[in-house]
């Protein structure tokens, strides 16, 4: 009845992964600085190119995803404590930009073992931390191009040994997608992915009634224990669903929001806490907050709550604390919320101009936000809204990635720099 603390060994004040180590945009780190400027800077890393991918850290080593000039696709390794590139490996060949995404959206994961990427084009590879390939393979060839309007941006998730990556597309594609292959159909499906060979354990097929654009999602499949057992769940198709580790199989679905709309991708992962499991619709749609333990399909008697004032479109929302945190990125408001009624404790906006496209990141009392042009805010996570400080990163956009936490250190991307924070 909790989410899944702790299951990855050694993650301690790790970041192994997109949402950190519990899968919730939380982490246990300590003696964060409580404002990212010039004056604690530890160093900052030249990328190659820009990303919406978010770093992750394991003990002495950063890993990136980027693309380059050369629509490279490269996976790099810095060390934690100089930034220095330690190694690079170009995975794919083939970045292009459509709308804000770019082939590198993915972020990648490790279990301390091997780190693997993802990236737009389909391609998926496993290295050891010294920068060898341990297998590579290519999800499009398999399974058919992706068709997704603004790339493929899942992150692929680590969990118990097994690796998961989740394809929600669009069945029928239209001929000016960049990734058609001549194929006119698709289905959207669940991998279950042996970590160590890259080979696939199961395939499940997710089916949905929604329509066109509104089959496509961006989220990323979450773990969490329940009730009724460990589950992976998905947010896209105008739907929650729960799953089986042990093959796929759904569990349970609900829809998560009444209106139908050809164009409603859902952007945001799920996320779950003491038998709720909170997820977001877009465009306005409310998150919701449903009771575990149901199965077949969900109607109303599973909804606890509905939280329409300021929804997130784009932004999971934050779990830290035993407190849920929902950000509007478009209009940079901030929303603390009850997790078990939805009430709001706070809300706040947010300093700068233009849109926040992270989620947001909690740590130490504090939440770590960054806008598209470098804003930076870091506010608490107390009981009253309170920024802490604000800093502008200069002519460093676009900012669209989410901030880690790891080894009382804060990592940063931008367009052009990765940047770490923290105590010299």
């Amino acid at each position: 009845m909790v989410p899944v603390f702790g299951l990855v060994a050694g993650t301690g004040e790790d970041w192994p992964q997109w949402r950190g180590p519990h899968f919730d945009g939380s982490a246990r780190a300590t003696g964060l600085p409580a404002e990212l400027s010039a004056s604690n800077t530890v160093w900052k890393a030249e990328l190659p190119g820009k990303s919406g991918a978010t770093p992750i850290i394991w003990e002495n080593t950063v890993f990136v995803s980027s693309a380059d000039a050369q629509r490279q696709l490269n996976l790099l390794a810095l060390d934690r404590a100089t930034g220095k590139v330690r190694w690079t490996s170009t995975v794919a060949v083939g970045d292009k930009d459509v709308g804000r995404n770019n082939m590198a959206s993915p972020s990648p994961v490790t279990d301390g073992k091997r780190v693997i990427a993802m990236f737009g084009t389909g391609d998926l590879a496993a290295f050891d931390f010294s920068g060898k390939e341990l297998w590579h393979r290519n999800l499009g060839k398999d399974y058919g191009k992706f068709a997704v309007m603004w790339i493929y941006g899942s992150s692929p998730t680590l969990f118990e040994g097994r690796l998961y990556v989740q394809v929600l597309q669009r069945p029928e594609v239209p001929p000016d997608y960049p990734q058609i292959d001549g194929n006119p159909t698709r289905e959207s499906y669940l991998l279950q992915i042996d970590p160590a060979t890259g080979k696939t354990l199961w395939k499940q097929v997710r089916h949905t009634d929604s329509t066109k654009e509104s089959n496509e999602a961006y989220s990323t499949p979450i773990p969490y224990r329940g009730v009724t057992g460990t589950q992976l769940l998905v947010v896209g198709g105008d739907h929650v669903s729960g799953h089986r580790l042990a093959d796929g199989t759904e569990i349970w679905r609900a829809r998560l929001y009444e209106k139908r709309d050809d164009w409603y991708r859902i952007v945001t992962s799920p996320v779950a806490m003491d038998g709720l499991i909170y997820a977001s619709g877009p465009k306005g749609q409310p998150v919701v907050a449903f009771r575990e333990g149901a199965r077949g399909e969900v109607g109303d008697a599973q909804v606890a709550w509905r939280f329409q004032e300021n929804p997130t479109d784009w932004s999971t929302p934050l779990v830290y604390d035993g407190k849920l945190f929902v950000l509007d990125g478009g209009k940079r408001v901030l929303s603390r919320l009850n997790p078990k009624t939805g009430a709001v404790a706070w809300s706040g906006k947010l300093p700068g101009t233009g849109p926040i496209w992270g989620s947001p990141t909690g740590a130490d009392g504090k939440i770590y936000l960054a806008s598209e042009e470098g804003t930076v805010s870091v506010v608490s996570a107390g009981d009253e809204f309170k920024i802490l400080s604000t800093t502008r990163i200069a002519d460093e956009a676009p900012v669209r990635g989410s901030i880690a936490v790891a080894k009382g250190q804060v990592f940063l991307r931008t367009a052009k720099q990765l940047h770490c924070f923290g105590s010299h």
